[in-house]
């Protein structure tokens, strides 16, 4: 590992158990010095996301009177530490990246667009979901299909840049309008408030009862445009971001991070899986 790795481990671990801390955080590592370029839009996603997590408790200290999610800590960590290497590596003009995710934020922070952006949030992510399954294991099923609930969304909104076609199909010409993190549509799209209780942990709530309750718009989104493309999006994504891997997340009708196999019925009551048109060949 070299220093700069080191150096955003360290600073990350120092926030750890201070919510707050890990916001200011992130965004302080959209304030390059010596820099300046319009990472606004890309801070100010990733702040709302993350204070939505405040509010949920995910990220207290495992220690703390309500504990937060270990597993959505790390995930969070995670991120936020690959970010964090990339800028100390642009301020200092240094190429020694740690590995591919950190070469793709280092790429945005010299070029930022939407589509190096998503690239880059999306393999950490990503990366994150895969690396902390078993933590993952331990949530609630309702926790659970929240995590799936995001995963498809996050994918989703990046095939709104990469391939608008797949994401919205003979809409596709609107996509450049609503996909950029500077407009409502990614922000409202990952703030899940339409889906999940409140506070964490989920208690005396079934998945069934979550589906139901789900905004009206959101469940049209999620059902009506999402899921027949599910399968399409994983594919693309395992594409995009080098990662096989996540073509094991979806199937047969199901999304399947840390789904038990017996509870697939779950995803095939309520999506309705085919091929979406813009696909057919």
């Amino acid at each position: 590992m070299s220093e700069v790795a080191r150096e955003a481990a360290r600073t990350v671990a120092r926030v750890r158990d201070d919510p707050a801390a890990r916001i200011r955080l992130a965004a302080d590592t959209y304030a390059l010095h010596g820099v300046r370029r319009p990472y606004r839009p890309y801070r100010r996603a990733v702040v709302a996301f993350m204070r939505w997590q405040q509010t949920r408790g995910v990220l207290n200290a495992l220690d703390a009177q309500t504990p937060g999610s270990p597993w959505w800590r790390a995930v969070n960590e995670d991120l936020l530490r690959d970010a964090l290497e990339a800028k100390l590596l642009v301020e200092r003009e240094d190429v020694a990246t740690s590995g591919p995710r950190v070469q793709h934020w280092v790429d945005f922070f010299r070029a930022p667009s939407a589509r190096a952006w998503y690239l880059a949030h999306n393999a950490s992510v990503v990366a994150g979901y895969l690396a902390h399954a078993e933590l993952a294991d331990a949530e609630s099923l309702a926790e659970r299909f929240f995590m799936n609930v995001v995963l498809v969304r996050v994918l989703y909104a990046h095939a709104l840049v990469v391939d608008a076609r797949l994401a919205l199909g003979r809409f596709a010409c609107v996509a450049r309008f609503v996909a950029h993190p500077r407009a409502r549509g990614p922000q409202t799209l990952l703030s899940m408030k339409d889906v999940l209780p409140l506070n964490y942990p989920i208690e005396g709530v079934t998945v069934g009862e979550i589906i139901a309750s789900e905004n009206r718009l959101f469940r049209m989104v999620d059902f009506g445009v999402i899921a027949p493309r599910a399968e399409a999006l994983y594919e693309m994504s395992a594409h995009v971001l080098g990662e096989p891997r996540l073509r094991r997340l979806v199937g047969d009708g199901a999304l399947t991070y840390a789904w038990p196999a017996d509870q697939r019925h779950v995803w095939r009551r309520t999506w309705v899986t085919r091929t979406p048109t813009a696909q057919k060949t």
